[in-house]
């Protein structure tokens, strides 16, 4: 291996320490770095990041002279943490990382490098509650007959979606910009690629995404099908700057994904088309179904608050259940929603290229729409109090905004923009009804957690 700074590939970063933490003066090589707990002994967790991904031997030493080697970590997705137990090794101790040295053969199993158990988690089986399982929920299924979602397939797609590996410097990866705790989204308004540039768009919370009926994706609905949607942020120039050529040659070579993508697809090979399935396997497996507003169905929502159950009716009579109008709250087709005008962003009609197309935008479901804050395409809305006043007061006169906020032609402003006139008590109550729809137990289920193998406890004698 060649000779490495470690200041341009590697950083470390004490997580969490009971020592005070004193780096003395050492000499390094190239291929070295060192942090210390000083003349202290107790315990602490250090993380560190490397982009190379390459293999560190831990070290400790008494003397700083002689060093004795640990453990042995191979990076696997561009960083690792790990504690260190030195209660026991005296009062005076010292560590530091030495890069592998040339040649040094790592195990890259599925078994050493992920925590994956051996026989793969249901992906497959949703197990929905009866609400969900109505026609016009299951017609929202945007699977198609050639992809359905199979254990192993999304197993693989959960591993890929984690992957730092999909960019071309091995610093981003999709769960970058779909963090879980956030719905599966981005709590910046534009994310951030992997040479650090801004996204055009804010990005969409993946919670329920199988559930669209078109099946087309992102905010302009370019893609026609989530299979092609997957791969598009990966040879973006902004986002990940990967040629699929080039990440098909570097997935082919580590044995974790050749037994991944055996055990989905049969055999070992690694192509963008299984690339492509696999991720919009996992996808569509990330199914909202345990929210309050799902306990409440079954006993006629009498486990709501006063202040939740009139945004429940609120949500009705004000006309949102005409975008947002079934249990997964997701509406039909690309919509202007009168954001503004004239169009910074003409959305679908860019797509398109008809006039009529121009702000249209489409809409995620609003299951989880309590955690992927800001919202709208660009962001602007930093609270979902924003959002209830933007269409109780702020709706914008365009040619394409949607008739559902519109006036009915003929009466009281007949065709100009619908205005709701809330009182604050009723907007706070629309806010309780719509984090009733937040479901933790999707975000923090371990099926859809990174699943690089990362953390062991090191303890010095």
């Amino acid at each position: 291996m060649p000779s490495r700074r470690p200041s341009a590939i590697l950083r470390l970063a004490v997580l969490s320490s009971l020592l005070p933490f004193a780096l003395p003066a050492i000499s390094l090589a190239d291929h070295e770095v060192a942090f210390a707990p000083g003349n202290t002994s107790g315990a602490y967790e250090l993380g560190f990041t490397d982009s190379t991904n390459a293999p560190w031997i831990f070290q400790s030493s008494t003397d700083l002279i002689n060093w004795t080697d640990r453990r042995s970590f191979q990076v696997n997705n561009s960083g690792y943490r790990f504690s260190i137990d030195a209660a026991n090794a005296g009062p005076r101790v010292f560590f530091r990382m030495v890069s592998a040295p040339a040649g040094t053969v790592v195990d890259s199993s599925r078994s050493t490098r992920t925590t994956l158990p051996t026989v793969a988690d249901n992906y497959s089986v949703l197990n929905l509650p009866a609400h969900l399982l109505v026609p016009i929920i299951t017609g929202q299924n945007n699977t198609p007959g050639n992809n359905p979602v199979t254990d192993a397939g999304a197993t693989l797609g959960r591993v890929l979606f984690y992957d730092t590996r999909l960019s071309a410097n091995n610093t981003v990866s999709c769960s970058s910009c779909h963090q879980a705790e956030h719905g599966f989204s981005d709590p910046r308004p534009l994310s951030t690629g992997f040479q650090g540039g801004l996204t055009g768009r804010n990005s969409m919370g993946l919670t329920s995404a199988r559930y669209y009926q078109s099946g087309k994706f992102f905010w302009d609905e370019r893609a026609a099908t989530l299979e092609a949607q997957v791969l598009q942020p990966i040879q973006d120039s902004v986002e990940m700057g990967m040629t699929l050529p080039a990440l098909v040659a570097k997935l082919g070579a580590e044995t974790y994904y050749q037994q991944l993508f055996a055990a989905a697809f049969g055999d070992s090979a690694v192509t963008s088309e299984r690339i492509s399935r696999s991720l919009a396997q996992f996808v569509r497996s990330i199914v909202s179904k345990t929210t309050k507003y799902d306990a409440g169905v079954a006993v006629n929502f009498t486990n709501f608050t006063a202040q939740e159950n009139q945004g429940r009716q609120l949500f009705g009579a004000s006309g949102c259940v005409a975008c947002h109008g079934t249990d997964n709250f997701v509406p039909p087709v690309a919509f202007n929603n009168g954001l503004e005008f004239p169009l910074l962003d003409r959305g679908l009609g860019a797509v398109t290229g008809l006039a009529t197309d121009d702000g249209k935008f489409k809409t995620g479901s609003l299951r989880n729409i309590g955690l992927t804050a800001p919202y709208m395409h660009d962001g602007r809305f930093a609270t979902l109090d924003q959002v209830v006043e933007f269409y109780n007061s702020g709706v914008v006169n365009t040619p394409n905004l949607a008739n559902q906020l519109r006036n009915p032609p003929g009466g009281p402003n007949g065709g100009q923009p619908r205005r709701l006139n809330l009182t604050n008590a009723q907007k706070s109550a629309l806010v309780a009804f719509l984090n009733t729809l937040t479901d933790t137990t999707v975000t923090t289920d371990p099926r859809f957690a990174d699943p690089f193998r990362s953390g062991e406890t090191i303890v010095l004698p």
